[in-house]
């Protein structure tokens, strides 16, 4: 007899336990006739740290591992790298990590973000448990590396999120932590479990990186597909020039160079928008913000608006479909093309419009204005240390290699087509990853509340992935 993985893909089958018994559970259903059902509090020490990264003058010199620590980590380990903070000697006692031990996430943002756990791999005197953080502690029936993995697993874990309260953050008190439940085999089988999961676990993240470098690979020549064809062209063998500008180098020689605000009609030029929106009201102006600046973000029904009395003020930013809107903060140099639907919307100080003249093809300029050598001469005169915004005077003069207006419809009509097959491409391969990823939470899961048996298992053959 052999049971499918919940979730699972392709041929991939275990076999299942020989007996089963009604856990008593609804969510649980059945489980091996030899487990038992136990609260957490029966089998692990649970504390809520309160133990923060201020440093108190007196205080003993320790290391936190925060909460990103664990939600970034699955094993915690002496190499991550943590911050530096002060504690009591009886936070020291209370909170610094043993091996074994259990870190789960207890306030977030997101009610999805509860309850992520972490193993600690190795004794770590010096590290506490930080704030934002509860530890569990698990006694002699209770194996840690399994207890992790049973707190990711679907089913133990959604129970903690769904006792988690808020509205903007979401915290898990330390009853609720305590009173979870979870499916317990014998410790020997605990321990066979996780480690059968981080053998299997570890080929499936092994394929994902793979799949993630392919698409950073796809990102990197549709990066160079489009910078080539823009400074380029589309026939490599016509003469070249120099183009007089550093970032630029070689253009083709019929081509010309021209200040971004030169390719603008005189009484529409490159602008800026309403710098006070006001709060958001259901009954105005549609306003683009830098954030808003993607094909997906430009619809009526995702933008916030403003009063018309403030917008009245701001009749020279209004766009009209067609027009290029660039994102000067927010998502910093993201360009997209306004639809005919957000005629007469406005924009904020975030977003800058950019119509162009007839001689300009817009899905060309899209084009320019998303390339690399394009964004290198704004992100040269950014503000500040770190890329946090471009100023409107960089994007006016920002030099546009200029070829004739037949073939910028060609160059356009290139890049689309080719860009069309790379993102198709991409997006088959994350949904490859999305599929892997389903499929691990599936095999731990069913490991961890025993529908599938993995006892006997040596790694000989292992998923099938």
């Amino acid at each position: 007899m052999s049971a499918d993985v919940p979730g699972g893909h392709g041929p991939t089958r275990f076999k299942p336990y020989p007996v089963y018994k009604n856990s008593g559970i609804e969510w649980l259903g059945e489980i091996p006739s030899h487990w038992v059902v136990r609260r957490l509090k029966t089998i692990a020490s649970v504390q809520l740290s309160n133990v923060d990264k201020k440093s108190v003058e007196g205080q003993e010199s320790v290391q936190l591992c925060n909460y990103v620590d664990v939600y970034y980590n699955e094993r915690i380990t002496a190499d991550l790298g943590f911050m530096a903070a002060t504690a009591t000697p009886e936070q020291v006692r209370r909170f610094s990590l043993h091996a074994g031990d259990v870190l789960i996430t207890k306030d977030s943002e997101s009610w999805t973000d509860i309850a992520v756990p972490a193993v600690v791999a190795e004794d770590m005197p010096s590290v506490l448990c930080g704030y934002h953080l509860a530890l569990a502690r698990p006694d002699g029936d209770c194996d840690g590396a399994f207890l992790a993995r049973a707190f990711s697993a679907i089913g133990p874990r959604d129970q903690f999120q769904v006792s988690a309260n808020g509205i903007t953050r979401f915290g898990l008190g330390g009853d609720a932590i305590r009173t979870g439940l979870f499916a317990m085999p014998p410790r020997q089988e605990q321990g066979a479990i996780a480690r059968f999961l981080d053998r299997e676990t570890a080929k499936i993240d092994a394929l994902v990186a793979k799949k993630e470098r392919l698409i950073e690979l796809l990102q990197e020549k549709r990066t160079g597909l489009i910078d080539r064809t823009v400074t380029h062209g589309l026939d490599p063998s016509v003469p070249t020039k120099n183009s007089g500008v550093e970032w630029l180098r070689e253009i083709p020689a019929h081509w010309k160079v021209k200040r971004l605000w030169h390719l603008t009609p005189s009484d529409r030029r490159i602008m800026y928008g309403i710098v006070l929106p006001g709060p958001n009201v259901q009954d105005g102006v549609p306003i683009i913000k830098g954030g808003d600046v993607s094909t997906e973000r430009l619809r009526l029904d995702r933008l916030n608006r403003t009063t018309f009395e403030i917008e009245s003020g701001y009749v020279r930013s209004r766009v009209r479909g067609g027009d290029l809107v660039y994102a000067i903060r927010g998502s910093i140099g993201e360009v997209a093309i306004i639809p005919d639907e957000l005629e007469g919307a406005n924009l904020t100080q975030d977003a800058a419009r950019i119509a162009y003249t007839p001689a300009t093809y817009g899905r060309w300029l899209l084009h320019v204005l998303k390339s690399a050598v394009v964004f290198a001469q704004l992100e040269a005169g950014a503000l500040g240390a770190t890329i946090s915004g471009v100023n409107i005077r960089d994007l006016k003069r920002a030099s546009i290699p200029v070829p004739p207006r037949a073939e910028q419809e060609a160059i356009a009509g290139f890049l689309e087509r080719e860009i069309s097959r790379i993102d198709a491409l991409a997006a088959r391969i994350r949904d490859a990853i999305d599929r892997l990823k389903e499929f691990r939470t599936a095999l731990v899961s069913a490991a961890v509340t025993g529908k599938i048996n993995v006892r006997d298992d040596r790694g000989a053959e292992g998923t099938q992935i």
